[in-house]
């Protein structure tokens, strides 16, 4: 979007968000008392992040001028597994939700720094991650390794962040690497159209937007299998399924990756 953006983006955002700020404080407040009712019994959050999902995921249709579809969930498997989806906006986080399966996001650090959201997510259990330090690298990686064995999904974005362009970014190995060492399957979910509704992470929102999520059939990877190697492949699998050019000298090309094959 240009530095000035156009009047009709401005009042969407305007509008949509006088009704997130009055609609966030109630959300919690729900989110804090089902986490108190639902403690004795779920004892991993499913419930609760059921109902988040559904709240933030309403958002994206409180536009009619919006279209989402959400496309093949009954693809991912009953329990743990690693769901890894391409990061275009801060507005991934909402399309996804629209999964309404169970898993935990990794999620940016800065993000639990942020007053009802942040307080939201630690209730949720979410994983946290510092870009850039190595340390917190790690214990990402061990917490989700201890979420699959306690048969829950995670969800990660190995881009790590938003491209400048169309083009998808290096795919970092982490997530494939703890699929690989937790015997688990890799669900593919395709995002498409969160850069038009909202550049980066913001602010302005786009009037009209057509948003897709569409999850691809999950695959195992053969153990002892290179996780960099997975996740090139894994890449250029999503290149040619978004039709989106691959970034930089980031590994093998897209016809040596293995493009419009299944990883594994």
């Amino acid at each position: 979007m240009s530095a000035r953006p156009p009047a009709a983006s401005v009042a969407v955002t305007v509008a949509l968000g006088l009704a997130a700020a009055i609609a966030a404080p109630v959300v919690f407040l729900l989110v804090v008392l089902l986490s108190l009712v639902s403690a004795p019994f779920d004892r991993n959050q499913r419930l609760l992040h059921g109902f988040v999902c559904r709240a933030c995921h309403g958002f994206l249709h409180l536009n009619p001028f919006w279209r989402v579809r959400v496309e093949g969930r009954e693809r991912i498997p009953r329990g743990a597994a690693v769901l890894v989806a391409n990061h275009q906006s801060l507005t991934d986080i909402l399309a996804t939700m629209g999964l309404f399966r169970p898993f935990k996001y990794v999620s940016k650090a800065s993000l639990f720094a942020l007053p009802l959201v942040g307080w939201a997510m630690r209730l949720l259990h979410y994983v946290r991650l510092e870009r850039g330090r190595p340390h917190s690298t790690r214990r990402m990686l061990d917490d989700c390794r201890t979420w699959l064995r306690r048969g829950v999904a995670v969800l990660m974005f190995p881009e790590g962040t938003y491209a400048s362009t169309e083009a998808l970014l290096h795919f970092k190995p982490g997530a494939f690497l703890v699929a690989i060492e937790e015997g688990v399957p890799v669900v593919p979910v395709l995002v498409s159209g969160t850069r038009a509704l909202m550049e980066g992470d913001g602010p302005w929102l786009a009037p009209r937007a057509e948003v897709t999520v569409r999850v691809l059939e999950p695959f195992r990877v053969p153990p002892g299998k290179d996780a960099a190697q997975v996740a090139a492949e894994t890449r250029a699998l999503f290149a040619r399924e978004l039709h989106r050019p691959l970034l930089g000298p980031a590994g093998p090309t897209a016809r040596d990756a293995g493009l419009g094959r299944t990883p594994g």
